[in-house]
């Protein structure tokens, strides 16, 4: 066993994927046998991580695309076949910010409400649509992590089974833990605190590694839209369900308006919101710490990084789920 979670945690079945799916190492695209893997890629260091991972770099002309691993060596990837590169760059981005921000405040402001808060959590709704699509979606952020080489394919194995056990868990009780978050007067405290503490207790690394940040990121947005979803709970905030959203082949023009207006509108709050405490938080974190703002190795650092994305992103989630619905009403939106 121990054996062959070493073999998981190597680089080389990362560098086999690569190599199947037609991206190689710049000068060693030509030989070899496939499933060796790339000849300065075959081992694992003292730690067992990846040597130096592909990055999720853009292919500049000529088909070459640079990668950084932790410990800031760089590479260049031949890209062999442009439809495996194009399906993972999209699949890279079904796990980054800018899905996140888009797609769900999308579902908020013109779908359910009650399928948006699931949907943080989990999709579901209805639960084999959800179910299948998750997996879908979940199985292709997957393997572009391994097709750029951000994480070895224990990782990957170990991240699936958590979910699937926690899936497991907490569906049944989904209904109570529901009601709970938007009924019990501790929620906005329990929101908070738990996510905060555990960002600031995130496994520390011999290197430098953005999935702290990326974590309290999503952390920090899930903190804030719960709270949202609760103070709106409480205040019976203006709510677009399920109802007030038929999609028909073709789509009525006027609902299709109005859904794009809620999105455009929604999303330049949003991003507004981030810029400015994006600013304000940086400003008043360098003011403490005494550094200079534009300082990338000071926002690494744990007591800088951590309230700096953790405030920002709650701020958005919560401006995601009560102001954008308020200014929406305000404007006739709804």
């Amino acid at each position: 066993m121990a054996r062959l979670l070493g073999t998981l945690r190597c680089s080389q079945p990362v560098a086999r994927f690569q190599r199947s799916c037609g991206l190689f190492l710049a000068g060693d695209e030509g030989g070899g046998d496939p499933a060796e893997g790339p000849r300065d890629r075959g081992a694992c260091n003292g730690a067992g991580a990846l040597r130096c991972p592909a990055g999720a770099g853009r292919a500049p002309p000529g088909g070459v695309r640079s990668g950084r691993g932790p410990q800031s060596c760089t590479q260049k990837y031949i890209v062999k076949n442009y439809f495996y590169y194009y399906l993972f760059k999209f699949s890279a981005a079904l796990g980054e910010e800018i899905f996140y921000i888009t797609f769900l405040p999308f579902t908020y402001w013109n779908i359910d409400h009650s399928v948006s808060r699931r949907m943080i959590i989990v999709w579901s709704y209805p639960f084999e649509l959800g179910l299948v699509a998750a997996f879908v979606f979940s199985t292709l952020v997957c393997l572009s992590r391994l097709y750029t080489g951000m994480h070895t394919v224990l990782d990957v194995i170990g991240g699936a089974l958590i979910s699937a056990v926690l899936l497991m868990l907490l569906y049944p009780a989904w209904d109570t833990i529901d009601h709970l978050l938007l009924t019990s007067p501790f929620c906005p405290l329990f929101s908070i605190v738990v996510p905060l503490v555990l960002c600031y207790n995130y496994p520390k690394l011999d290197y430098y590694s953005p999935t702290r940040g990326d974590t309290t990121t999503i952390l920090g947005a899930a903190a804030g839209a719960t709270v949202g979803f609760w103070l709106n709970n409480q205040y019976a905030a203006p709510a677009c369900t399920s109802k007030s959203f038929q999609p028909g082949f073709p789509l009525v023009t006027s609902t299709m308006v109005l859904v794009l207006a809620r999105f455009f509108v929604g999303i330049l709050v949003v991003l507004l919101t981030r810029w400015v405490m994006k600013s304000v938080v940086l400003g008043l974190l360098g003011y403490r710490y005494k550094f200079p703002i534009h300082d990338l190795e000071a926002q690494r650092r744990l007591e800088v990084e951590v309230p700096y994305k953790f405030v920002t992103y709650s701020t958005v989630g919560f401006t995601a789920t009560v102001i954008v619905p308020l200014l929406h009403e305000l404007l006739g939106l709804m």
